[in-house]
């Protein structure tokens, strides 16, 4: 059917004119291949429209297939499928679709359904679904999980996955693929006319009696480094679904629709009134506060991104403190606030009564907010994507442009900056690797497909093979799949609580109440750090923080939590119970997980603009260095004058203190500084590979030297570089540095080097959590992180002990070195290395490269406070020049 011709799109376009809008080519794109039964993906920026480019056209394919009543049609039964990564995100796509269906005089339903939606609205939608629900990947499964499901999805025509691009390389994600390869095997029984529910003999009247329709899978992403890949990865089981009617398999039933919409961004940089030549991480962001007042005031609404939780609560108190006038009109915004407060910050955002709110990634995704003009970002957002995606932000309309300052917390950020600007005019945007083989989410799959209707397993398995994760999946590793679930595999076989699944009739399913309901309880892949609940003594609930936080403070101790100060009278119930304070100073929260490690992507970046301070810096002696340099088919030339960053002009003094005590390394060159002081030998290296690679590069890089001398180092890093530190010299020199950074044996030295083991088993307590070997708690009874982590450790020694070949076992390690280490990432990095020329220098003091590093590594042993005081007592030391 041509689309132009349809009922369905011209009724669209009269509405759209009416509005004095039209749709976007993209758009009527992605509408012809809806109307033609196709799957894809969508990809377009921000604020253009991605989403009414699926809605809009699941409606124009409704109405043509109901020409006659498509208004008075009711009770129509579940039809789009929203599937969508963030609660915050559900509540905004529903308020837009209601709008339309309300414009259109339809009679369509749209529903939500996530953790957050009531008890009674999720009883009525069982008794009649909504012809659009708007759902999270952990309630979709949460809907697989109950009797009868197939008949929830009988008449789904369209499944759409908003923010792909977020979901993809995650263990959510993989529960997508999933949830996409059942529903799809769904379509393919009713097309059959074979029964979907496994009920036995009474079920011969369970075909469901409806016309044959392709089910439609639709991503919606905004931009992402790896575009067909994350396409395949989405609609794996589109391209195995083979049938008559289909003709030759579903990989030519995909689109990939591209908006050709440039989204113009502006960014533009925070200098500070005078530059440090020793910057430390951190503390700069707040000491420009003055000169984010003048922004806010010329605005509408910013939003200003910080990242990490406690250090938005720093924010918001020290904009309150020197503005007092924003009170009412600034707000806080962070995943650990209580779900009301939550809420009503994103509807004060929506109808533009604030006029600030300092926010972490909980406002990252495609949220509406229309008012907002401008985004600040404090510090690195460590990764291009990340920056683009806040940016997106504001000016979340096509054809607005998006503004977004970036305010360093120390003075080598604005390299940073410059770096970003770099990458997003060449569209250099990050890829999301997908997972592989995630045996733990199988497991919870396998049990939630138990309790509800039961699973055959030899239909199962070709249908979790075609999902991506699962693709290389071998028969003997289902085999211990499926024995695991019902026996407990060779190490737990004597115990029945690991027993779960039961053999009924060739049908694995679950019967015992108690196992099914505490399975529902922890349905999901986020696995957090044990949160408690804070509370006023007096009633109300004001948030959620770590337990590892609250249970080190002492009654009488004041924190900050949602922008107040607290004072903790005690603890009951997994529940501090709090009293507001009016103490000047109080102990701000850190919550685990904040420290987010620098995008390979922004790291190339970043060395390329080193490349073009090195014009800036002082010329060196060393004119055989200067003709490598000019050679390097990785610089960048630019004459001094060429160069328009002015990030890179106002850090000019920094370089050249940098190239007069050591070396600015051009984008293929490594620099490794060796410095002798009073603490004893320091070996600093530059990569600017992210601090993750660094903390694994350290420990190797530690481990070959002691092969050469016995000697022990202490570590630090950050994410430009690392530092080992000894009370002996260091044996690294022009004849063994190549070979110390060499890619040879790899992995072994990475097992030698670190303790991989320990951090194996710390990573097999989240994958057990998963996989359903460790419950949890009831609510309000969660058992404390250290007993899941001695719970965790027994299970991760007995596996080891009686069972090493132990799937779960084999994935934590995989997952360490695929995640904490980022082995591939640091292959990349040796591999370009031995490309690379290899500075060595001998700084007589420290430089302010290597200064940030130091300090690092001095955080642990002092307070802030103190901190600030030592750091500012060795700026004046190495400012004042050697007598």
């Amino acid at each position: 059917m041509r689309l132009q011709t349809s009922t369905g799109y011209k009724i669209i376009v009269d509405w759209l004119s009416n509005k004095g809008l039209h749709p976007f080519p993209f758009q009527e794109e992605t509408w012809q291949h809806i109307i033609d039964g196709k799957s894809g993906l969508v990809n377009a920026p921000t604020g253009c429209g991605k989403t009414f480019s699926v809605f809009l056209g699941a409606i124009i394919d409704f109405i043509n297939h109901h020409p006659e009543n498509w208004k008075s049609k009711a009770n129509s039964g579940l039809q789009l499928l929203w599937i969508t990564p963030l609660r915050a995100l559900a509540k905004d796509i529903g308020r837009a679709m209601e709008e339309v269906i309300t414009e259109l005089g339809m009679q369509w339903n749209i529903g939500i359904r996530n953790g957050d939606t009531e008890i009674s609205e999720r009883q009525r939608q069982k008794r009649r679904m909504p012809e659009v629900l708007i759902i999270t990947p952990e309630s979709l499964h949460l809907l697989l999980a109950q009797k009868g499901y197939p008949a929830v999805f009988e008449k789904l025509q369209i499944m759409a996955v908003d923010e792909w691009h977020e979901l993809i390389g995650s263990k959510r994600g993989v529960q997508v693929e999933l949830a996409v390869s059942r529903l799809v095997a769904l379509r393919k029984s009713i097309e059959k006319g074979q029964p979907t529910i496994d009920k036995g003999p009474q079920s011969a009247n369970s075909q469901l009696p409806i016309a044959y329709c392709p089910l439609k899978v639709w991503g919606i992403s905004a931009t992402i480094g790896n575009l067909d890949q994350a396409k395949e990865v989405l609609l794996s089981p589109i391209y195995n679904y083979s049938s008559p009617s289909v003709g030759e398999g579903g990989r030519e039933m995909a689109a990939t629709v591209k908006a050709n919409i440039r989204k113009d961004v502006v960014i533009e940089s925070i200098i500070p009134d005078e530059i440090e030549k020793y910057p430390w991480a951190g503390h700069l962001g707040l000491k420009l506060i003055h000169k984010v007042l003048p922004i806010l005031n010329a605005s509408r609404t910013t939003l200003i991104f910080i990242n990490t939780r406690g250090m938005s609560e720093q924010w918001y108190q020290a904009l309150l403190n020197v503005a007092p006038d924003l009170a009412g009109t600034i707000a806080l915004h962070h995943g650990s606030i209580e779900q009301e407060l939550r809420i009503w910050v994103e509807e004060a955002l929506h109808t533009g009564k604030l006029k600030a709110v300092v926010c972490t990634a909980s406002l990252d995704l495609g949220v509406d907010f229309r008012p907002v003009e401008t985004v600040i970002q404090v510090g690195s957002p460590k990764g291009v994507a990340r920056f683009l995606q806040r940016a997106g932000r504001s000016g979340h309309s096509p054809g607005d442009v998006s503004k977004i300052y970036f305010l360093p917390t120390h003075s080598l950020e604005l390299v940073e900056a410059a770096a970003l600007k770099k990458a997003v005019e060449e569209t250099f945007i990050e890829s999301r690797e997908p997972m592989q083989l995630c045996f733990d989410v199988l497991i919870q799959f396998l049990s939630t497909l138990a309790i509800s209707d039961g699973f055959r397993p030899a239909a199962l398995f070709e249908e979790i093979r075609s999902t991506y994760c699962y693709r290389d999946m071998t028969r003997n590793e289902w085999m211990a799949i499926l024995e695991f679930i019902t026996s407990g595999g060779n190490a737990l076989q004597q115990y029945d609580e690991y027993k779960k699944v039961e053999i009924i009739d060739d049908v694995y399913r679950i019967t015992s109440r108690r196992i099914a309901m505490r399975h529902r309880m922890h349905i999901g892949t986020i696995v957090s750090e044990a949160m408690m609940k804070v509370k006023f003594v007096s009633g109300g609930f004001i948030g959620v923080i770590e337990e590892w936080f609250i249970t080190r403070l002492s009654p009488g101790d004041v924190f900050t939590l949602a922008g107040r100060q607290l004072e903790l009278v005690t603890i009951k119930d997994m529940t501090a119970l709090v009293r507001k304070s009016n103490a000047k100073k109080s102990i701000v929260p850190s919550w685990q997980g904040g420290r987010m490690p620098l995008s390979a992507n922004l790291g190339k970046k970043l060395r390329e603009k080193f490349d073009e301070a090195k014009s800036l810096g002082k010329p060196t002696n060393n004119r055989e260095k200067q003709k490598k340099d000019s050679h390097s088919p990785l610089t960048i030339h630019h004459s001094p004058s060429h160069s328009t960053d002015i990030e890179l002009k106002v850090l000019e003094p920094l370089f050249n203190l940098q190239q007069q005590l050591s070396h600015v390394p051009g984008a293929n060159e490594l620099l490794i500084e060796q410095i002798e002081t009073k603490d004893g030998y320091h070996l600093f290296v530059f990569p600017f590979e992210g601090r993750l690679v660094h903390e694994a590069m350290a420990a190797i890089l530690a481990w070959r030297i002691s092969k050469i001398t016995p000697i022990t180092f202490s570590f630090a890093m950050n994410d430009y570089g690392f530092e080992l530190l000894s009370d002996q010299p260091i044996p690294v020199d022009d004849t063994n540095v190549y070979e110390l950074f060499s890619a040879d044996n790899l992995l072994a030295d990475i097992q030698r080097s670190a303790n991989a083991t320990e951090m194996a088993k710390r990573k097999f307590r989240d994958i057990a959590v998963i996989g359903g070997l460790i419950f949890q708690g009831y609510p309000g009874e969660q058992k404390k992180a250290r007993h899941l982590q001695s719970s965790a450790s027994l299970l991760f020694n007995v596996f080891s002990e009686y069972e090493p070949g132990n799937l779960l076992l084999r994935q934590s390690y995989q997952e360490v070195f695929d995640q904490q280490m980022e082995e591939v990432r640091l292959r990349n990095m040796l591999e370009r290395v031995q490309q690379s020329t290899i500075i060595i220098t001998f700084p007589q003091q420290l430089t302010p490269f290597c200064f940030p590093i130091k300090v690092d590594s001095m955080r642990e042993n002092l307070t802030s406070e103190k901190l600030e005081d030592r750091v500012k007592r060795m700026q004046a030391q190495l400012n004042t020049p050697s007598p």
